[in-house]
């Protein structure tokens, strides 16, 4: 079935849409992750345009993650001082990403922008969960125990000025580094099309040293607020985000994440992190095949009516 997508000028099939909503909404139940670093390059894969795709995947996330941030608030596991002060950083990063995504998408390099920022953090972000998870497989088949992180309980990060106090956290640290992961999440999401939170969760536990239990709870709260702002600035300012193709994909992704997080259950740890690894890496090669591969038209020739 057919609908057609006003934004993105194209028509597509609904169910395919619906399906791509659905098999994130698996991975993100399944494996606990957004799911925005895969659904915008499926999106950018099946033909959405990449600035499209990018606006109207942020949309999508304010759903998702608000419905997650309201469970964590029940559980009083958000730590709201904290998470403003990464909102303040994040709607600083958020301006800044909106102003860059219109200036190369003027010049007509935004294309080659977003797949060169997807292409080097799935990769890396790929890399080590894979790393990691062979070697925590490796550690349980020979009967040894997986050791568990403990950093340690100081670095160069305690040592900044303009130290605040979260007591639900039980954290005094310095300003600085919480403006600036905030404002490197607004940057991406503005960017990218996505939450943020393969990057927040693990700069807020092996920098901050924030518990565990209050990490994915904040960083929620946070990433609710500046991707809304996100997204906003795209509709006015890039006139980006499609709505239709929002509704369809927030559809999927629901009905799917409900099955995810019953197969999640199944697996061990790090054969989750495994899994995701690997999905994380072929994406990243199809990105990068893209762009390194000769495409089959040289040349676009575009016409502009003067009005």
């Amino acid at each position: 079935m057919q609908i057609y997508l006003p934004v993105a000028e194209l028509a597509v099939n609904m169910f395919v849409i619906l399906g791509m909503g659905g098999a994130v909404g698996f991975l993100s139940g399944m494996f606990g992750v957004g799911g925005g670093f895969l659904m915008t390059p499926l999106l950018i894969f099946y033909g959405i345009p990449p600035a499209v795709a990018v606006a109207t995947e942020a949309n999508q996330i304010v759903a998702s993650s608000a419905s997650g941030a309201l469970a964590h608030w029940r559980r009083r596991s958000v730590d709201v001082p904290l998470g403003l002060v990464l909102l303040t950083g994040g709607l600083v990063g958020s301006v800044c990403g909106v102003v860059i995504f219109r200036i190369m998408r003027d010049i007509g390099h935004l294309d080659v922008l977003i797949s060169l920022l997807y292409v080097t953090f799935l990769g890396a972000i790929g890399g080590l969960m894979l790393i990691e998870s062979l070697r925590a497989i490796q550690l349980r088949r020979r009967g040894r125990p997986v050791p568990a992180r403990r950093p340690g309980q100081h670095t160069w990060i305690h040592g900044l000025p303009l130290k605040m106090r979260f007591k639900r956290s039980r954290l005094y640290v310095s300003a600085i580094p919480v403006l600036g992961i905030g404002a490197l999440v607004g940057l991406l999401a503005a960017i990218m099309g996505v939450g943020g939170g393969f990057i927040m969760v693990p700069a807020m536990i092996y920098l901050l040293r924030v518990p565990t239990n209050v990490v994915i709870g904040t960083s929620l709260f946070q990433i609710v607020f500046v991707t809304a702002f996100t997204t906003i600035l795209h509709a006015t300012t890039n006139y980006t985000v499609d709505v239709v193709l929002a509704m369809l994909l927030m559809v999927g992704g629901v009905i799917g994440a409900q099955f995810g997080a019953f197969a999640g259950q199944r697996l061990r740890g790090e054969q989750l992190r495994g899994l995701l690894a690997l999905l994380v890496l072929a994406v990243c090669a199809r990105l990068l095949f893209d762009l390194v591969s000769t495409p089959d038209e040289l040349y676009i020739v575009e016409t502009e009516i003067l009005r």
